[in-house]
């Protein structure tokens, strides 16, 4: 037990063997000149590390005291043995004092040469890669394993930590187990780090390489007269400071290459300058800001369009759930898979083109519309290939373009005009584009980089839907517009239509003023339409007419449902069902087209001849099987049904649907038939109030149809009362305006008897007509 100075050590830690400076302040100035005082200038070395002393510190003599180059005093001290720190005790002078017992070092054991040897191999490894060759001959010639271990003193790859643990550990055979894994440790970071080093030189020796041979070929072209191509530099430029994905600028600066190769003659820096240009113009990190609010939103859908509830809905439904989304992703609005490609079909004029417009207009969107009626070419969706003269990216990447972001409201209009040429389908290349899980990757021919389209809103719009091709009608969800009832009309051409013409007309709403009793005769008896595009047409014509009224007299005009017939003519529709029903053998259906739903009569006669059926109408091969089972159902049931069974036998009976120049077929005029020959046969007419659709079976079921509200809503034009629908289209009365509902009963019905005991009127004295049905 010695009572020794504590000389404290900040930035150092002291093993035994080894000769280190200290800096003097006041502190260590103390302890040096306490350990003077004493004669054998002795004192106790103790790492000091974050304000604390350790428990273990080195004894150590003073071996001489001066100034370093600096002029700063210093000390030179060597470590001789490591000492526990014991109480401190009272001593001269300012220094602390304590009480030190030196720890005895227990000699080598088990592993110790081994990891000796080891320890002094990896040493000589780091040593080499610094250059140190003196220093591998003093480690190479250590025969003490203590001495060995605590060499590592001086290793400048240690912290003070590892050192001071070095210093608390006494058995050597632990000093060499830890220095071995610390030497490990540290030539593993330094290759980590020679790595990485050798890829900055070599990517700093790339670079400059590139620059002294793009100047040495600015040099060459200007010895030969031949200026770079133009733009070349700057097409560089502009791509290294374009905000691109890494992708896309990867392509870029590898055609950017091949322009700065290129000769001004050659036609493909033409190309690539084109190619460039269509890059850089694209938006490919600009996104807008989803509108997040419902109500505003609606606010705008309702305010553009009366009606269409269902539309509506569904987008309101889109919004929210981006919101929700938005909610989850701390705020981040959009992402991969929104999975929004809705389909709008309905017939002509219901405004399914100026609905994508209003939806881009909620959400807050920029909008593009992409036509695609008649397109024959599938390089209209997914380009050209940049080999072809005057090549061109597709029309879902121009519409990106144009739009400016990359999450717009694409409308495709016209789907269903789509149709396979010579150069591919058009149809088949949408697949991709509207596959919310393959369109995150959508590459165009001619871009041939991958682009994101699963933040796109996609609308698609067609008038028919089975003209639709399957696989793409199964990528979208469906929405329909099947028409405007009436009141919808007149309020859409209140609030929309009428301004709109009048504002064309160079009109005033004091010069001129359309009464509603006028717009809805106008709806009524002058356009029998689902839509509201003929009704536009007439507003259109009272504007112009007025105009040229106003030449001559300048007092204001109104127009009324009286004087409409002076602007107008005429109605061209007025109320046929009781008229063209009065005699037997003719029934009223209802069916869908392209523009919409309407009232087809079916008309029905026998006369001597052939036994047979005849069928005119241009009727498809669907409505031809209709009424042949039409006719073996009566005469099979006819005796059951209270007709004379010889009524259809024997004689020839001419069945004709009207309209003959326009084709017509589907399975929805099956009860219709069966209506129109039993009037026939029982000489009984059809009530000239009711309407019916619905197919048939040999057996009298009445089977299911598509497009219900279409169909009655075109009954409701057409001023029928009464409509005969099948039982299992009962739940398609849920989608019914409710105007519609309360003019019409519809009647639900299963069994084909049940459709003649309510449609045919009652055969009484005033309503039998006899027809000349007795077999030839």
């Amino acid at each position: 037990m010695a009572t020794l100075p504590v000389l404290p050590l900040t930035d150092a830690v002291l093993l035994p063997g080894m000769v280190i400076p200290v800096t003097l302040d006041p502190t260590t100035q103390a302890a040096v000149d306490a350990a003077r005082a004493t004669g054998d200038h002795k004192l106790l070395a103790v790492p000091r590390l974050d304000g604390e002393y350790g428990s273990v510190g080195a004894i150590a003599t003073i071996e001489k005291v001066g100034r370093l180059p600096s002029g700063e005093p210093a000390a030179v001290i060597r470590g001789i043995a490591r000492a526990r720190i014991g109480s401190g005790v009272p001593g001269p002078g300012a220094a602390l004092w304590v009480e030190a017992s030196e720890i005895d070092e227990p000699a080598p054991a088990g592993k110790a040469r081994e990891l000796a040897r080891e320890y002094r191999a990896l040493v000589t490894s780091v040593l080499q890669q610094r250059g140190a060759w003196q220093v591998i001959d003093a480690v190479e010639r250590m025969t003490d394993l203590g001495e060995l271990a605590d060499s590592a003193g001086y290793a400048p790859w240690l912290s003070l930590t590892q050192k001071t643990e070095l210093l608390a550990a006494p058995d050597v055979t632990t000093r060499l187990e830890l220095l071995v894994g610390w030497v490990k440790e540290h030539l593993a970071e330094q290759e980590v780090t020679e790595q990485i080093n050798s890829e900055v030189r070599e990517e700093l020796e790339k670079t400059q390489r590139e620059f002294l041979l793009r100047q040495q070929l600015a040099a060459i072209r200007k010895e030969l007269g031949e200026d770079a191509p133009d733009g070349s530099a700057d097409y560089r430029a502009r791509v290294e400071t374009a905000d691109l994905p890494e992708k896309v600028r990867e392509a870029a600066l590898r055609e950017v290459g091949k322009l700065e190769r290129a000769s001004d003659a050659s036609p493909e820096a033409g190309w690539i300058r084109t190619w460039l240009d269509t890059v850089l113009e694209m938006p490919w990190s600009t996104r807008t800001e989803d509108n997040t609010d419902l109500t505003a939103a609606r606010a705008v859908l309702d305010a553009d369009h009366a009606g269409l509830s269902d539309v509506k809905d569904r987008i309101l439904e889109y919004l929210a759930v981006r919101n929700r989304r938005a909610e989850r992703d701390l705020g981040v609005i959009g992402g991969r898979g929104s999975g929004a490609v809705l389909a709008l079909a309905g017939p002509p004029g219901v405004g399914k083109t100026s609905l994508g417009e209003s939806v881009a207009r909620a959400l807050g969107r920029r909008f593009v519309r992409v036509s695609l009626g008649g397109i024959r070419d599938e390089a209209e969706i997914r380009g050209h290939r940049r080999t072809y003269v005057g090549a061109l990216p597709g029309r879902i990447v121009r519409a990106l373009r144009e739009a400016g972001s990359m999450n717009p409201v694409v409308l495709l209009d016209e789907v269903d005009k789509l149709s396979a040429g010579y150069a591919g389908d058009p149809a088949a290349a949408l697949l991709e584009v509207l596959d919310p899980a393959q369109n995150h990757t959508f590459r165009d021919h001619y871009l041939e980089v991958d682009l994101d389209l699963s933040d796109v809103l996609f609308l698609a719009t067609a008038n028919v839907v089975e003209a639709i091709p399957g696989p793409l009608l199964d990528r979208m969800e469906l929405v329909t517009l099947d028409g405007y009832t009436e009141d919808e009309k007149v309020a859409i051409a209140r609030d929309h239509l009428l301004p709109r013409q009048r504002e064309r007309a160079g009109l005033t709403a004091d010069e001129v003023d359309v009464d509603p009793s006028a717009l809805g005769r106008i709806a009524g008896e002058y356009t029998r339409e689902a839509g509201v595009r003929q009704l536009e047409r007439a507003l259109a014509k009272i504007m112009r007419k007025v105009a040229v009224a106003l030449t001559d007299d300048a007092a204001p005009v109104r127009v009324d449902a009286e004087n409409l017939v002076r602007y107008l003519g005429r109605p061209k529709h007025t109320p046929e069902s009781a008229e063209r029903t009065a005699v037997p053998g003719v029934a009223t259906g209802l069916a869908v087209t392209g523009a919409g739903g309407d009232v087809l009569f079916i008309e029905a006669t026998s006369m001597e001849g052939d036994p047979g059926l005849t069928l005119t109408g241009q009727l498809g091969d669907v409505m031809k099987e209709s009424a042949h089972i039409a006719l073996s159902y009566l005469r099979a049931n006819g005796r059951r049904l209270g007709l004379d069974p010889n009524a259809l036998a024997g004689r020839r009976i001419h069945l004709h649907v009207p309209a003959g120049a326009v084709p017509k077929d589907g399975p929805s005029a099956g009860i219709t038939m069966v209506t129109a020959l039993a009037s026939l046969a029982s000489g009984r007419p059809v009530r000239p109030e009711f309407g019916m659709t619905g197919e048939v079976t040999l057996s009298g079921r009445v089977l299911p149809i598509g497009g219900v509200k279409q169909k009655l809503l075109a009954a409701h034009r057409a001023g029928l009362t009464e409509v005969i629908i099948p039982a299992r289209n009962e739940p398609d009365l849920d989608d019914l305006p409710t105007e519609v509902r309360e003019a019409l009963t519809v009647h639900t019905l299963a069994d084909v008897a049940d459709v003649l005991a309510l449609a045919l009127r009652p055969a009484d004295a005033d309503t039998l007509i006899t027809p000349n049905l007795t077999p030839a």
